[in-house]
């Protein structure tokens, strides 16, 4: 019986196979009786019917584990197919599992509420201090959603506003002269997903970072969507963005009422709908603070700092 089996496209096939296919030689080793030809997302078994559906069996309970974790290791396959449980991080407030199995936590009361926000409704809003985790945590959500097939793409996006600095004098073409302002949701997404299955993400479109700018007269269903520094926002893009939610998906919009970075005489997006929204079904707004600081101790002291000239 030759059989071709297929592996989900949600798994990191680098960390499943292994360095020099570790892992799916130690996976031949524990089923001799079949002969293993694997590429990208398939699997070719051939042997006796029996042996060749142990073997599957064997397969996906090691794919489940490698997606679930982000890990696989020859100890794992072995206990997994001895009926053994391998070691898998277990917290209350795990959200998902980054590189290399890293836990990624709620590690604050208002990043734990965000996360239960998530569960109860399509638009929140994550606004407070810069290091609390508002970007981080939601960036997190959007991966879990992916990973677990709630959605079927992630899409980011900022503002391109200039905090002192120009975007004119900045090299590059435009997609360069952009970049620095996507950077750091280029960072956390580095965190929570290995390196080779991002980039493939990233070229089929599954995860989409943009500016603002390029949101207009999109529909975007089956989705999680994160406008991040929101606060720099001016009101007819903000409401653009809003409308663009789709069947299916599910808006995270965070942002800084003290880095405001527009003119004078232009009120924050975010700060309006703070006003506009705040106890209508459906959205949630969490305020974070410097509690929720889990950046360098330091950052805390700072930001405490400059409310508090700020209030005198």
């Amino acid at each position: 019986m030759e059989k071709i089996i297929l592996l989900q496209d949600s798994l990191d096939t680098p960390t499943f196979y292994g360095v020099n296919n570790a892992n799916i030689l130690c996976l031949k080793n524990q089923h001799p009786e079949v002969r293993v030809v694997a590429r990208g997302y398939q699997v070719k078994a051939t042997g006796a019917e029996a042996a060749v559906e142990r073997f599957e069996q064997s397969l996906h309970r090691c794919e489940e584990f490698c997606i679930r974790n982000n890990r696989l290791a020859e100890q794992d396959i072995l206990m997994l197919l001895h009926g053994d449980k391998p070691h898998e991080a277990v917290h209350d407030h795990l959200i998902v599992h980054g590189v290399n199995g890293k836990s990624i936590l709620a590690r604050s009361k208002n990043q734990q509420r965000l996360v239960d926000a998530y569960e109860q409704n399509d638009l929140l809003f994550a606004v407070g201090c810069a290091g609390s985790g508002k970007t981080y945590t939601a960036i997190a959500l959007a991966v879990r959603a992916l990973k677990n097939r709630e959605v079927k793409r992630i899409i980011l996006s900022r503002p391109a506003v200039e905090a002192g600095e120009k975007l004119g004098f900045l090299p590059g073409d435009m997609r360069e002269k952009i970049d620095p302002y996507l950077q750091p949701l280029y960072d956390a997404l580095q965190d929570m997903i290995p390196p080779v299955k991002l980039a493939e993400y990233m070229e089929k479109g599954t995860i989409q970072i943009a500016p603002l700018a390029f949101m207009r007269g999109r529909t975007l269903s089956d989705a999680v969507v994160i406008l991040d520094e929101a606060q720099n926002t001016t009101i007819p893009q903000l409401k653009m963005f809003l409308t663009r939610l789709g069947f299916g998906s599910k808006m995270i919009v965070t942002g800084d009422m003290t880095q405001i970075d527009l003119a004078a005489n232009q009120k924050s997006g975010l700060r309006d709908a703070m006003e506009r929204f705040d106890g209508i079904e459906g959205i949630s707004i969490i305020r974070f603070n410097e509690k929720d600081i889990v950046r360098h101790p330091l950052v805390g002291r700072i930001v405490k700092a400059y409310e508090e000239n700020e209030t005198k």
